[in-house]
């Protein structure tokens, strides 16, 4: 038998949806655009850009369906280790090749939920000049198609990356159209991988920069 979790309850996922929304809209000046673009049914992949602390909980709390994110394990202590384990959140170990997490997002994708992740691997300015495999790896597994969420005004130049935002601070949370990883014919596993990790880097970080100019919310000019 697999020793991987079943997929948290649709219920339970849901509270990120019933909590998140509310809240964000009543801190922040917070626009949500292209939920329309989201598959409604099939496993689904979100791959955001990662610039300030909110960024990690408004993307299940604005998504349009269900999400189980996959969080730096330092977050799951405590109180809220156990919440954001009942809500259907992922614990990994960054930089570690954590396969238990990328296993437990798997099965959420191959029950045909939705799973996000930050494939910058931290924050930072959250233009998208490099990411790290784990997400393309994941839509390969799962058979998932790749939605680019683009984060705007989470983090003002000159703040530090584990800082909030000033109330009613303008943000812009956009969902690109999906994307259907192509592989190469002939190509093997690494190349297939490697490829299809450019493909993720490219979309996203055109997606971040095309949201930049639709609605005049600029990146911060500084890493954090």
């Amino acid at each position: 038998m697999s020793d991987v979790a079943a997929p948290t309850p649709a219920w339970r996922a849901r509270i990120n949806m019933v909590v998140g929304w509310p809240l964000f809209h009543a801190l922040y000046r917070v626009a949500v655009i292209g939920r329309d673009r989201v598959p409604r049914t099939g496993p689904v992949v979100f791959v955001a850009n990662h610039v300030g602390f909110l960024d990690g909980p408004m993307l299940p709390g604005l998504a349009p369906r269900p999400t189980a994110v996959l969080i730096k394990r330092e977050m799951f202590k405590g109180l809220l280790g156990r919440f954001l384990t009942f809500i259907g959140h992922i614990p990994v170990t960054r930089g570690a090749g954590d396969r238990a997490a990328l296993m437990a997002a798997v099965s959420v994708l191959q029950a045909g939920g939705a799973v996000g992740i930050f494939p910058e691997g931290t924050r930072g300015r959250g233009d998208v000049a490099a990411v790290q495999q784990g997400a393309a790896w994941l839509a390969q597994q799962g058979g998932a198609r790749v939605v680019p969420v683009a984060f705007l005004g989470t983090r003002a130049t000159g703040a530090s990356k584990g800082s909030l935002p000033r109330l009613r601070s303008r943000m812009v949370v956009e969902f690109g159209a999906p994307l259907d990883l192509v592989a190469a014919p002939g190509a093997s596993g690494r190349e297939r991988l490697a490829a299809a990790t450019e493909q993720v880097r490219v979309a996203l970080a055109e997606h971040v920069r095309e949201s930049q100019q639709r609605h005049q919310v600029f990146l911060p000019e500084d890493d954090g």
